[in-house]
């Protein structure tokens, strides 16, 4: 298929009869074939962009670490045992065994070529 020019894209849309899982609106079009599986997690085009939004921070880039919503608590290092009293995300109380001080989540992502300039071998 050409594209040529943007204005000359049309995107197939698929009609239906479904309701948005946030607000219950009605939709009747989307841009995409939905599984009949997951049609209760479908999204309005509204609930979806604040969705997003809300997600990049409100702005129209990529969330940046360190900015946005903090989470405060009393948990402990896995590792070390230090305190953690704020975290840039809310944890799982499933999985807050596994959390890990800034300290050690720098040393865990060092050991695995992660941080700043990339793989490291």
């Amino acid at each position: 298929m050409a594209y040529g020019n943007q204005g000359d894209f049309q995107r197939k849309m698929y009609q239906g009869n479904w309701k948005c899982s946030k607000c219950q609106t009605d939709i009747l079009e989307l841009p995409f074939e939905p599984d009949p599986s997951k049609s209760d997690n479908l999204m309005c085009r509204d609930c979806f962009k604040s969705g997003r939004d809300s997600f990049r921070g409100g702005r129209s880039g990529g969330r940046s670490f360190g900015e946005g919503k903090t989470y405060q608590g009393n948990w402990e290092c896995s590792k070390c045992g230090s305190s953690i009293t704020e975290l840039p995300f809310e944890p799982d109380p499933a999985r807050v065994g596994t959390l890990l001080c800034r300290d050690c989540h720098r040393q865990r992502k060092q050991s695995f070529g992660g941080g700043r300039g990339g793989f490291r071998r």
